[in-house]
């Protein structure tokens, strides 16, 4: 094993560990919070999601000689940031989140479970996705209106480096912040102190408690979202370098190592898309056999990033909280892009997705259930009914 190592995927393997968790978790964060968690409880889950994911990168990789990239779910995240509070608190969410993981193995091992996802119309669950992530891309707006001369930085940072970079541009929104928060905030006295004091993470256990509330406004949609935005991309990546993984066995570890991270606050790991490309792919390593050590390389950066996590989430805590969830929503940009253009390419399920899309921007909630949800079944009963009419008008 060791003599398929390179300095190729060793500079790979770093970068995308890098990328992975310096352009969403901002996002990770918003999610967690907008959930209900405390700073401790968001820093606890930050740290969960990153050592795990580190650890199924490095065990599923070395296992399977095949360049596995493990990501936290950031639309997954998204998703939590617009849910809103459950009324049992943190505790619920983390309830939903195993049930959204046991879900996950399921898809993976039970061949109807996984034909039940796939069959949910892919510009219904783009529509779901885009609409979800729309309020959280307005917040860069928001951060320029908030103030100016803090908000502007941040994203022309992002700009002008993504013009000669894409990979680079929300790590430079990331800078930006931090040289926007040492020179542009004033801080209270002491500040810094408490920052080195609260550095040293500390995992927080969260028993869980279950509710069917949660498991249809949280768990499902959370399920749906990773399915079909990571996982099943992540598959599809893959195999485009011509990896074939058993795309089940895939999904049931991902789902599995998640169930460590839900009792510390991480709603869930899943396959990588964007970095599963960059691991995947030539500049890994010229030898498709030998660019595994590229996605190793990158569980053992991620690990190294959880362990600095409450260092992370007591910088972002200094900030007013719109300068982080502007670079939350600028890391989102592209995302919120492909699902829109992937939701109405397809002139037939345009209404149903626009449906599913409204309905869900909206952010309206009925019978204490997010509008995610509410957007996904409006777009399904839609795309029924017209179905049943063709049906009706073809046989006379």
């Amino acid at each position: 094993m060791l003599k398929d190592f390179s300095a190729q995927s060793l500079f790979m393997g770093l970068l995308v560990a890098f990328v992975g968790f310096a352009s969403s978790f901002s996002v990770v964060l918003q999610g967690l919070e907008g959930i209900g968690a405390s700073p401790a409880q968001s820093a606890s889950g930050l740290m969960a999601l990153s050592i795990v994911m580190g650890i199924a990168g490095i065990v599923i990789s070395a296992v399977t000689r095949m360049p596995v990239s493990i990501a936290w779910s950031t639309p997954g995240a998204a998703l939590l940031a617009t849910a809103g509070t459950l009324p049992g608190g943190f505790a619920e969410a983390v309830g939903a989140f195993i049930v959204a993981n046991l879900l996950i193995i399921a898809a993976g091992l039970l061949k109807p479970v996984g034909r039940a996802i796939s069959a949910i119309p892919a510009p219904l669950a783009n529509a779901m996705l885009a609409g979800v992530l729309l309020a959280l891309c307005f917040a860069p707006v928001e951060a320029v209106k908030f103030d100016p001369l803090l908000g502007l930085p941040i994203i022309i940072a992002f700009v002008v480096a993504g013009a000669f970079n894409r990979l680079l541009a929300v790590p430079a929104a990331l800078g930006a912040f931090v040289l926007v928060l040492v020179f542009g905030v004033d801080l209270p006295a002491g500040s810094w102190a408490k920052v080195w004091r609260e550095a040293a993470p500390w995992p927080v256990w969260v028993t869980p408690a279950f509710s069917l509330q949660a498991t249809i406004s949280v768990a499902l949609p959370l399920f749906i979202v990773t399915m079909a935005s990571q996982n099943i991309p992540g598959v599809a990546i893959l195999a485009i370098n011509e990896y074939r993984p058993s795309a089940g066995r895939m999904f049931s570890l991902t789902g599995l190592f998640s169930l460590f991270a839900a009792p510390f606050g991480g709603h869930g790991v899943n396959l990588a898309a964007i970095t599963a490309a960059m691991c995947a792919g030539p500049d890994a390593h010229a030898n498709p056999k030998r660019r595994y050590w590229a996605a190793i390389v990158a569980g053992i950066g991620y690990v190294v990033f959880g362990l600095m996590s409450g260092l992370v989430v007591a910088l972002v805590s200094l900030a007013p909280p719109i300068l982080i969830e502007a670079v939350a929503g600028l890391a989102l940009i592209g995302a919120f892009a492909a699902a829109a253009l992937a939701a109405f390419k397809e002139p037939d399920a345009r209404e149903a997705a626009a449906i599913t899309f409204l309905v869900a921007a909206s952010g309206v909630g009925f019978f204490g259930i997010s509008g995610a949800f509410w957007g996904l079944a409006a777009g399904l009963a839609i795309t029924g009914i017209k179905r049943l009419a063709q049906k009706r008008h073809a046989g006379g």
